[in-house]
């Protein structure tokens, strides 16, 4: 009679996530072999927590891992501040990105064409906007020309290259010829209040 004998647990994952409270956001490139996959990371998740959780959340092997902090560009003062204060140095939170060699390979399904069932229009109007928004409120706003400096420069390309016609203010004398004055001030009997 063949004794039997228990399967040989796996090397790796003796580590029990039941809850994770941390987010992965896997990102699409499509410039690495489909074996390879690239992760953003909370920065306290290192290599073998993420081997660990890939196995026994969706039954991945993996090879290998590297990961990668990248510091983020410092900016004047923090976003979302109310008041934006210049020479106030603030650096974001680093990124933290790992890339993990599998098993087997991932193909990511292609990107849809059409985006109306998403409302992609309404979206990026709304986008648009906010950026317009921002750009009025940075330190350097007031060093680029407004719209209104934008539409001057037009109308005076316009009257350079002879499309329009120049017009001259009339002179003081000009405004009321042949018309009566009128009274623009008017007395008002205001009512009395209290006693």
């Amino acid at each position: 009679m063949a004794s039997q004998r228990p399967l040989k647990a796996a090397v790796f994952g003796k580590k029990e996530v039941f809850l994770p409270n941390f987010v992965l956001t896997l990102l699409r490139t499509p410039n690495i072999p489909p074996n390879f996959a690239t992760f953003l990371v909370p920065l306290s998740l290192n290599k073998l927590d993420l081997r660990d959780y890939l196995f026994h959340a969706y039954g991945i092997r993996v090879h290998g891992v590297r990961s990668y902090i990248q510091m983020q560009k410092i900016q004047q003062d923090k976003p979302g501040a109310k008041r934006p204060k210049p020479r106030k140095w603030f650096r974001p939170k680093s990124i933290k990105k790992m890339m993990v060699e599998m098993e087997r390979p991932f193909v990511w399904p292609e990107e849809p064409k059409e985006y109306d069932m998403w409302d992609k229009k309404t979206y990026d109007a709304a986008n648009k906007d906010r950026e317009i928004q921002q750009d009025q409120f940075r330190p350097d706003a007031r060093q680029k020309p407004s719209k209104e400096r934008e539409s001057i420069a037009e109308q005076a390309q316009a009257l350079l290259q002879g499309k329009e016609s120049w017009k001259t203010t009339p002179a003081s004398n000009e405004w009321n010829e042949g018309e009566e004055e009128i009274e623009v001030e008017t007395d008002v009997e205001l009512p009395k209040t209290g006693a």
